[in-house]
């Protein structure tokens, strides 16, 4: 395990690290009730697609735990409400939709329980979906080794280890796979722009578990894959589409296109639960918009002239044609997607 955990129930509340700090300070927040789960994903306390879906299983938790109901339809009524609020706080990552629908199943299907019962289920359930992150995580990690050479040259995007899931990350937790099995890796982080979520969070999990790295602007890949050489790129994904289609954080369709240029393998890893199936491509993936302070300024300090617009874009899609392979917990699926993705789906583990 991480010697640190970005999210965890204690004490009858959901502790999250606050991302937004990092990496001067290492604060921890406690929420208590949906209404503060559904604002640190929108905040960005919590972010990473596994790590919000998580946490709003959690956040439904909560709301069964505080309920005053004292007949199971009205709990259920809450949890409803809850289960809205959190819907709303982040369009793109579907572990979201995912987690918040996996507990509802459970909810509706215990109809006959009494109240404590039912808040035993709803918590019961968010303990297994982060069970299971860890699990698949690492499960991520080991299937990924054949695809590894050593020594290694690794590119990565935004921030997927353990700040961005419940515990060891997918393709960050790739690269501490290989480093912890003896590999000689080097990873280097683009900054990603406008968060900075690889030179702060990236960097300082990477800080943490004495993994060697370089931080880069987002726009230098181009140039260290020529002069330095780079191996693979590996990403993560908030959504990936039937067809192999990938959501992931804004920057990751221009660094693919660089690697493709380059002819550098380009990985992305998820959990299968990222997988979302019922959407046939790329194109109808939403995406999520947020406000221009992230772009105008550079912490309190604005850098962008007042009356200038700003579009901000959270996320970007990567067509499947720029993707070598997507590396999830139940196996690699190869092109074409289509079907390789449709097998994996279809396995059980």
């Amino acid at each position: 395990m991480t010697t640190f955990r970005s999210i965890e129930w204690r004490d009858n509340s959901l502790r999250l690290l606050d991302q937004r700090k990092l990496p001067a300070e290492t604060v921890y927040l406690e929420l208590r009730d949906p209404q503060m789960v559904a604002e640190a994903i929108r905040a960005m306390v919590v972010r990473g697609a596994p790590a919000i879906g998580t946490a709003a299983a959690y956040g439904l938790a909560l709301a069964a735990l505080h309920s005053v109901a004292q007949r199971t339809t009205d709990m259920v009524r809450e949890v409803e409400q809850a289960a809205e609020l959190l819907r709303a706080s982040r369009p793109t990552a579907v572990n979201l939709f995912w987690a918040i629908q996996r507990v509802m199943d459970k909810v509706y299907a215990s109809l006959s329980l009494r109240p404590d019962a039912l808040r035993e289920v709803i918590l019961r359930e968010a303990h297994a979906i982060a069970e299971e992150d860890v699990r698949a995580n690492k499960q991520i990690g080991l299937n990924a080794q054949p695809l590894i050479p050593n020594p290694a040259k690794i590119l990565h995007h935004c921030n997927t280890g353990s700040l961005a899931t419940v515990d060891y990350g997918t393709a960050l937790g790739i690269i501490r796979i290989a480093h912890e099995s003896g590999k000689q890796v080097h990873a280097y982080l683009d900054e990603t722009r406008p968060r900075l979520q690889g030179a702060k969070l990236s960097a300082w999990e990477l800080n943490q578990l004495g993994i060697p790295h370089t931080v880069i602007v987002d726009g230098a890949s181009g140039l260290v894959m020529r002069k330095i050489g780079i191996d693979l790129c590996v990403v993560g994904a908030d959504r990936i589409a039937a067809n192999g289609d990938t959501a992931n954080k804004i920057g990751t369709y221009n660094l693919a296109i660089v690697a493709k240029a380059h002819g550098v393998p380009f990985y992305v890893a998820a959990p299968t639960s990222t997988i979302d199936m019922s959407i046939c491509s790329g194109d109808d993936i939403p995406i999520e918009e947020r406000g221009a302070e992230e772009i105008t300024h550079v912490g309190s300090e604005r850098v962008v002239p007042q009356g200038s617009p700003v579009l901000n874009y959270a996320f970007d899609v990567t067509p499947a044609d720029l993707i070598t392979a997507i590396i999830t917990e139940k196996g690699i699926a190869y092109p074409p997607f289509t079907e390789s993705l449709a097998r994996l789906m279809n396995t059980d583990q």
